[in-house]
């Protein structure tokens, strides 16, 4: 019997080294684990980490619109993704609960399996000690525990099928909330990323934007479907394990209770910076998107420049760049992964040791002052594995989470800090605090703003308005974030001397904006449009102050044109809808591509097809197709041009003023230019000088072709 059961020790623990061994090139990199793991297996690291990250980066300098911007994106980052203390984290616990129980059917199995084998072996040792004659034999293979061992056998059937049950609809359920948060998540980055200005020079790249919103953004469904479920395990699965464990002998428990925190306390020494690693290298990558989508963009130009071979080596050290962190993160994970099997296997194996020579009778004590019986010993060498199978699980997919926090971060402080749009400043109390401008009464906003939407052109004024000075607007080819350089500084320090500005536009006014490069002139633009919070001061269109609750409506009245227009890459039709829901009819849309001056390619509209960036057509017919993009909407009151003429040759340039004088009749125009013609041409001009202070050259007593009926909203012009 002592040989039998030294045997079946010794074969299980060569079996249960060779298969630790074997898992050595798992990747693992249980960096966090020594925070909280002994005490009731909790690694509650994930949460310190995402409440620390809403925190950093909030350095000073921003105004506070700025800052309320900016915690309101770290909130909605937190409330996709924080798994902690947040109401969709405490209602996905039942799907971990599922995989939890999963595991916890092994108790199961492993009870009704050393019961079966502890039957076989003891049939086993009484048939070769009583059988003496074959007739003996055949009464003791029909007094063999045959109804015993089926019924175990059934019960460890019936747990397997189950607990794949379970197994298979915890992870169906977890994967399928995962890419729901992650789907929300996204939305509250594309609404962040809309909610911030275009003109913000700081703005990041669209390459790494991209990266951010689609590559990196999918590491965090393995960080919540994989690292949540192994996280859950390892807090639930292993303590009812030690508890199965230390119910038949204390030393075992006590074993397998030692060996575990030097786990997470040797991982956290080898392993502690993989995090860092991983942001370090979704930053790296991220660059390197950026970087490959501006050089695809500018390939014509580098070709004539003669500067593909440059631009390719940058692109390979990128590349190698990219590669050597790759393998930095792979050589901790590979380290700890080593350091997890060497002691997972040195406490399943000092447990065996213990019940072999306890069951052997060299060692007796341990087991509640008795003594194991061999299917208590069978039982608990069965569970000396599983009680380190949820930290193996964890290691394997430790790296998930890493690079699901580092996306987190990343998509956290990504458009950190950036110039918002018009957002939420209770006007209505602002206004009578301050005393800026004339506030029309509550009940008659509606009323206004749809006079503003529907009716004639509207007026505009700017009332005590300052522009932002943290970032510069003008308009800029410039997509990825750059540092300030001294020009933009003597920019800034002009406008910190600026006085508000205090303008009134009347109801149907062409208007010229001059003045020198820096002026601010574009800047006013995309104040009256909304793209720019102003510091202080407030915007009227209509008479209709311009906030969170009115701007929506307001700007389906307004008509922007920037500088340089964009394009897609797709049909013509597609390039003037822009995929705007506009009730146009196909006789319109040839209307106001014949309005803009492009008569020659309505004959041909199905066929022409424009390349990314407008390549297939003149830059002339390109701001001329910008032009009729404004005269297809037809709720267009107010329109908001950005230098139309400029980089365009005599004739083309006045085919433009052309198509913009036929596109302004019976519309509020402000046109921020620097051509001569341009300016001429229109009745009103105002100048901003170097300082940003604007003055009237030209404003005549009316302004000429007004509709019949003006609106009453906002102040008229004076000679």
């Amino acid at each position: 019997m002592k040989i039998i059961v030294f045997r079946h020790v010794g074969i299980h623990l060569i079996f249960l080294l060779n298969w630790k061994i074997k898992a050595v090139g798992r990747v693992a990199a249980l960096a966090g684990a020594a925070r909280g793991w002994w005490g009731g297996f909790c690694l509650y690291s994930v949460k310190i980490a995402l409440n620390s990250s809403g925190k950093q980066g909030r350095g000073g300098g921003f105004k506070p619109q700025s800052e309320t911007f900016d915690s309101q994106w770290h909130e909605a980052v937190r409330t996709n993704l924080s798994p902690i203390n947040r109401p969709a984290g405490r209602a996905s616990t039942w799907r971990y609960t599922l995989q939890g129980v999963a595991s916890l059917l092994w108790v199961v199995q492993a009870w009704w399996l050393a019961g079966a084998l502890t039957a076989l072996l003891a049939y086993a040792q009484g048939a070769a000690q009583d059988v003496a004659s074959g007739e003996q034999a055949r009464a003791a293979l029909v007094a063999a525990p045959w109804a015993e061992l089926w019924y175990a056998a059934g019960v460890v059937v019936l747990a397997g099928v189950l607990r794949a049950a379970l197994e298979y609809a915890g992870a169906r359920a977890t994967y399928g909330w995962a890419r729901a948060q992650l789907t929300a998540l996204r939305q509250a980055f594309a609404a962040r990323l809309r909610a911030t200005s275009p003109l913000d020079a700081r703005r990041p790249s669209s390459g790494q934007l991209a990266s951010a919103w689609v590559e990196q953004a999918e590491a965090v469904v393995p960080w919540l479907a994989r690292y949540r479920a192994a996280q859950w395990r390892v807090m639930v699965v292993a303590p009812v394990v030690l508890v199965c464990v230390a119910m038949h002998t204390w030393v075992a428990a006590l074993l397998l209770a030692l060996a575990a925190p030097l786990i997470p306390l040797f991982m956290a020494l080898v392993g502690w910076r993989a995090q860092a690693i991983s942001e370090r290298q979704m930053l790296v990558l991220g660059h390197l998107h950026g970087h490959l989508l501006e050089r695809l963009r500018g390939l014509p130009t580098l070709r004539a420049l003669h500067a593909v071979d440059s631009a390719a080596a940058r692109l390979t050290q990128l590349g190698e760049t990219v590669a050597r962190q790759t393998m930095r993160v792979l050589r901790v994970a590979m380290l700890s992964s080593a350091v997890l099997e060497l002691f997972s296997a040195l406490g399943v194996a000092l447990v065996a040791v213990y019940v072999g020579f306890h069951l052997l009778g060299q060692l007796p004590f341990g087991a509640w002052g008795e003594r194991m019986s061999l299917h208590q010993g069978l039982f608990v060498l069965m569970l000396a594995p599983s009680f380190f199978e949820p930290l193996r699980e964890l290691s394997a997919v430790w790296h998930d989470r890493a690079n699901g926090l580092a996306a987190q971060r990343t998509l956290a402080h990504l458009l950190q800090g950036l110039t918002p749009l018009v957002q939420a400043d209770e006007a209505d109390d602002a206004d009578q605090a301050t005393g800026a401008g004339d506030m029309p009464p509550a009940q008659g906003l509606e009323a206004d703003e749809a006079q503003a939407l529907e009716g004639p052109a509207p007026s505009v004024a700017l009332c005590g308005v300052m522009p932002t000075m943290q970032t510069q607007v003008e308009p800029s080819t410039q997509a990825a974030p750059v540092q300030e350089p001294a020009a933009m500084s003597a920019v800034n320090a002009a406008q910190a001397t600026r006085q508000p500005w205090h303008i009134d536009i009347p109801a149907g006014a062409h208007v010229a904006l001059t003045g020198p490069s820096g002026s601010g002139k574009s800047t006013l633009l995309a104040l009256v449009a909304g793209l720019v919070q102003p510091q202080q001061g407030q915007v009227r269109i209509g008479g209709v102050p311009l906030h969170s609750g009115t701007v929506a409506r307001l700007r389906r009245a307004i008509g922007w044109l920037g500088q340089p227009p964009h394009f897609l890459a797709g049909s013509l039709e597609r390039n003037l809808y822009l995929g705007r829901d506009i009730p146009a009819s196909p006789v319109q849309a040839r209307a106001a591509l014949r309005d803009a001056g492009l008569a020659a390619l309505v004959d041909r509209m199905a066929e022409v097809r424009l390349g990314e960036g407008g390549s297939g057509i003149s830059g002339g017919e390109a701001l001329r197709l910008a032009l009729a993009r404004l005269a297809v909407a037809e709720s267009t009151r107010l329109l908001l041009l950005d230098e139309p003429t400029a980089h365009l040759d005599a004739a083309t340039a006045a085919q433009v003023r052309a198509s913009v004088a036929r596109l302004a009749q019976g519309k509020t125009l402000l046109v921020a230019t620097h051509d001569p013609e341009l300016a001429t041409s229109l009745p009103y001009e105002l100048n901003l000088d170097a300082q940003g202070q604007a003055q009237w050259l030209r404003r005549p007593a009316q302004p000429e072709a007004l509709p019949a009926e003006m609106p009453q909203g906002g102040q008229e012009a004076q000679p």
